[in-house]
């Protein structure tokens, strides 16, 4: 790849994402605002969250394997595809006068089996576009502009309810997912020598590609490591990713500018995060900023069990939310340069799959105990327990073998 194509690619290829990423962001907050004003349940709520959540997971491992047997460009597209037709059709139902809570969850569902086809067919996709030496750039450049769009899409998908029938906003995201699958399918090149074909498809079974994928990421010591660590801190970062709502409405009122400021501060946070990790890179090697990012954001975590001051606390928020790319970026990075290009979709199909799930895991253990125990202590422990990760990353040879480079 000449420099002037690779750029070329990944600029279109970001533009793409970061458009349909938008639409169907206004949706899923249309859709979660509009369950809660209608229903005003807890119950209906959970639902909502889990239907979000569970088709991801199970669709993780298959979508790994397809990732890996067909064409990466084409599976991503289908997916957006997939979701566009069961947004406008649920749209289309609506007008019509047909309108049910369970319907909406039901479209949640699906539009969460297309977002589980398509992670890990992207994350498997960027390698084949980036070269190796500049992916730590582009993946943090790539978490900053999602992370813009998690603070503009709230604000714009309220402005535009507060103007427009609930079900319009459908429209925008069948829309963008237009635009985004056009740039893609037209625009974006892949290498020749980058391609992947179907070539094993017919030879093997599904099963023997998922086990031969699951072999792989035993056998592979940094990988199994990787996400032993991650699988922890995922854990222990859950009382701060839904917990801190519940802790300010005790601890500073239930005002809802409040909620919608720390959501804010923490996304502005990763934001610029990501931007920091893009232009200026880390360590050399990988796994010390990922024990660096382990250390700072155990610091964030126990100043917002410590902080009485809200507005100190919120700053607290975006310097959490400002060295979460610190880790998560390495850590992308590591994949896309470690793992083998034939099995880069079924790595990141079971990494999908644990950290779909691990975090609402953590709040079957911290959502109970913030009845009994006071929010400000659990966040106090659990930073204290997101510090120690940083030792597997400093003494595990393994780790420090694997970030090199």
């Amino acid at each position: 790849m000449t420099d002037k194509s690779w750029k070329r690619n990944i600029t279109l290829f970001l533009t793409g994402q970061a458009i349909t990423l938008f639409g169907s962001m206004l949706v899923q907050y249309a859709i979660m605002w509009h369950i809660t004003l209608a229903t005003q349940s807890g119950t209906a709520m959970t639902l909502y969250v889990v239907v979000g959540i569970l088709p991801i997971f199970f669709m993780s491992p298959f979508s790994g394997v397809w990732a890996d047997r067909y064409n990466r460009k084409n599976l991503i597209n289908l997916a957006d595809g997939g979701i566009a037709l069961v947004t406008l059709a649920v749209a289309l139902i609506f007008m019509s006068g047909y309108e049910s809570i369970w319907l909406l969850l039901v479209c949640a569902a699906f539009r969460a089996l297309g977002q589980g086809i398509q992670i890990p067919a992207v994350s498997a996709f960027i390698p084949q576009i980036v070269p190796q030496e500049q992916l730590n750039k582009i993946n943090g450049i790539n978490s900053s502009i999602q992370s813009f769009i998690q603070i503009i899409s709230p604000m714009a998908s309220g402005a535009l309810l507060t103007f427009m029938p609930f079900q319009t906003v459908f429209f925008i995201d069948v829309i963008t997912a237009v635009v985004g699958i056009t740039i893609l399918y037209f625009f974006v090149k892949i290498p020749a020598d980058q391609t992947i074909s179907a070539k094993n498809s017919s030879a093997k079974s599904y099963f023997h590609d998922l086990k031969e994928g699951l072999q792989y990421v035993w056998s592979q010591k940094f990988i199994r490591q990787l996400i032993l660590i991650t699988v922890v801190l995922h854990v222990m970062i859950s009382p701060a990713a839904f917990l801190t709502p519940l802790q300010v409405t005790r601890d500073f009122g239930t005002e809802v500018w409040r909620l919608t400021a720390i959501e804010i501060a923490f996304s502005a946070g990763m934001m610029l995060g990501g931007i920091g990790v893009g232009f200026l890179g880390g360590f050399r090697n990988k796994v010390y900023s990922m024990a660096l990012a382990c250390v700072l954001n155990s610091i964030g975590i126990i100043l917002l069990g410590v902080l009485d001051s809200f507005w100190w606390y919120s700053g607290a928020m975006f310097f959490t939310g400002l060295c979460i790319p610190l880790y998560s970026t390495p850590e992308m990075t590591l994949f896309q340069t470690k793992v083998a290009p034939e099995y880069m979709g079924r790595v990141f199909g079971v990494f999908g799959m644990v950290a779909t799930l691990v975090m609402p895991a953590g709040m079957l253990i911290f959502g109970p105990l913030g009845d009994v125990v006071n929010i400000d202590w659990l966040l106090i422990g659990s930073g204290f327990i997101v510090a120690l990760l940083c030792i597997p990353f400093l003494k595990s040879k393994v780790l420090k073998e694997a970030g090199k480079g």
